[in-house]
């Protein structure tokens, strides 16, 4: 392991980098959109583990990518995400009053802000990554964007978004779950292993190794978040708990029980490291990170 940084250090060097370049993405200027961009701020800027972004940066560096050009596509992906945060806490969606342990978009401001403060970042994404600082190679700039506007999309996230919706008045077996997760959860988090990829301008090999490793990660990390809303304490998840089975929602838990969703996680991480094989000690961390997505407590 490079310099013996732990895995922990790691993550928290890279949340810091990303923290930081958000805030410079986000900055306060003296305008009549003020409000807006407070709320930015609130959705975007208030800690996390900036899991995706971690991702991103480590796959990167399997490839010698630039780190400042990693690093705004990193931020690109938290946009994303933070967006979809937002825009998931809102009344209509999971009517959630609390995220990172503090009140939510909508909570600290209203309905409409955080609606367009969730617009705002997931635009902000794609401006960051079609800038020329973030690659000199104006293909590789539209292969990300492309990339992440599949993730994100109708069927990608905002798909799985939808079924999700749908799932509290319908039957779902453990396949239609899978489905629902790939793209809700997956997509973002196989956009964030595949980036470094693009951005090295990878050989196929190298991409598909990664992409396997993500699908697997992705249930993996779905599943282990199943668990906490099961197991969890609302101190360490910063988000309410229990709301799946408050809701009557199917989930991998709901349908193959605690044990055997534990068991299916492990073996989904093992899987994810499996797919590492042809990466030499560069991967080390994603190795350790897919374990360490069966055991978190947040």
């Amino acid at each position: 392991m490079t310099d013996m940084l732990t895995l922990k250090d790691a993550m928290a060097a890279a949340a810091d980098k990303v923290e930081t370049e958000l805030d410079r993405l986000l900055a306060v200027h003296e305008a009549p959109e003020q409000q807006l961009i407070a709320a930015m701020r609130h959705g975007s800027l208030n800690g996390g583990k900036r899991f995706r972004p971690f991702l991103l940066l480590e796959s990167a560096k399997l490839f010698s990518v630039s780190p400042s050009s990693a690093l705004r596509a990193a931020a690109a992906i938290e946009l994303v995400h933070c967006y979809s945060l937002i825009h998931d806490d809102l009344p209509a969606m999971d009517d959630d009053d609390l995220r990172r342990g503090l009140p939510t978009v909508h909570k600290q401001f209203d309905d409409a802000t955080a609606i367009l403060a969730g617009d705002a970042l997931l635009t902000l994404a794609f401006e960051v990554l079609s800038h020329p600082d973030t690659h000199a190679n104006a293909r590789i700039r539209c292969d990300l964007v492309h990339a992440l506007a599949r993730a994100s999309g109708g069927h990608g996230m905002v798909g799985g978004q939808m079924i999700d919706l749908r799932a509290q008045d319908q039957e779902l077996d453990i396949h239609a779950i899978t489905r629902l997760q790939r793209l809700k959860t997956g997509r973002l988090i196989e956009f964030s292993c595949r980036a470094g990829a693009i951005l090295g301008n990878a050989q196929e090999k190298a991409s598909e190794a990664l992409r396997g490793y993500a699908q697997d990660l992705g249930l993996c990390f779905q599943i282990a978040d199943d668990l906490l809303d099961v197991e969890g304490r609302e101190a360490e998840t910063g988000k309410a708990v229990g709301k799946d089975a408050g809701a009557g929602k199917a989930t991998f838990v709901s349908i193959m029980g605690v044990e055997r969703a534990r068991d299916q996680a492990r073996m989904l991480a093992d899987q994810a490291v499996d797919h590492l094989a042809i990466f030499d000690e560069k991967a080390d961390f994603l190795r350790e990170v897919a374990r360490f997505v069966v055991d978190r407590r947040s």
